[in-house]
């Protein structure tokens, strides 16, 4: 099956899934606390079983990696993984500030070669592919409803806008605002994975994130933010790799516009 085809499923399945969020963020819903203390809602289980299910039908021989399901090791023989994190962003989902999305990826041989992010509320659909560019679409009612709009990264060195975290800041970022403010124009937060789309579409040009993250909080992101010309990095300077033993990621990582904005 090709990567077309394939991201036409995914997008299928990311807007069900963001349909079905939608209909519980409206809802008095319960919070439940995992081993981790990360929440979880009906909203996450909901959208895990609509993307699950709806990859292994389609793509039975292909593994899951999924935050709300088992780890099956298995997933590291296969070739192909698909990355998901059915709900990314479940604080900002609990604070009702609609900054949540849904995160489908795949990565081939441990690198990621397609994305899908949707974003719920704003009706947004990001997605990308290996050596075929990113893109934006607008959803209405749970369809697709514009053509496709080209995602660039700015070319900009100066004047810069700094995305971070919504919920997850560190002393490390403010330090490192503080040592390039004559480079920053603003600073702004953001919840789940639209930091990265934020720059990926020129609404930001640099994003640092110092703290721990998980493959499905990065994966799909980062097809989007390569594919739009920006460069995403673990905070040593190597490749961040797909469908690892181990799924947290420690290093840390880095995206900017360009190579001049690595400040570390």
């Amino acid at each position: 099956m090709s990567l077309k085809e394939i991201i036409k499923e995914c997008k299928s399945l990311a807007i069900k899934a963001g349909n079905e969020i939608l209909k519980i963020y409206e809802t008095d819903f319960n919070v439940k606390f995992k081993e981790d203390k990360s929440p979880l809602t009906l909203a996450d289980k909901k959208a895990n079983e609509i993307i699950v299910h709806g990859l292994k039908d389609n793509f039975p021989d292909y593994s899951i990696l999924s935050e709300e399901s088992r780890d099956d090791k298995s997933r590291l023989t296969h070739d192909f993984c698909f990355i998901v994190d059915p709900l990314d962003g479940t604080k900002e989902f609990i604070k009702r500030n609609g900054q949540f999305t849904v995160n489908i990826a795949l990565a081939y041989k441990h690198k990621v070669v397609m994305g899908v992010i949707y974003v719920p509320i704003a009706g947004e659909l990001y997605f990308a592919s290996k050596d075929n560019g990113a893109y934006l679409e607008k959803v209405e009612s749970g369809e697709l409803k514009s053509e496709s709009i080209r995602l660039r990264v700015t070319n900009k060195l100066e004047s810069l806008i700094i995305v971070g975290s919504k919920s997850h800041s560190s002393e490390k970022e403010a330090r490192l605002i503080k040592d390039n403010k004559d480079k920053i124009k603003e600073a702004v937060s953001a919840g789940s994975s639209l930091k990265g789309c934020m720059v990926a579409e020129g609404k930001a040009d640099v994003y640092y994130r110092f703290g721990l993250t998980s493959e499905w909080d990065t994966a799909a992101m980062q097809c989007i933010v390569e594919e739009a010309g920006g460069i995403f990095k673990q905070m040593d300077g190597t490749v961040m790799l797909y469908n690892r033993e181990n799924n947290l990621n420690e290093k840390g990582f880095y995206i900017v516009n360009r190579k001049e904005n690595i400040w570390i």
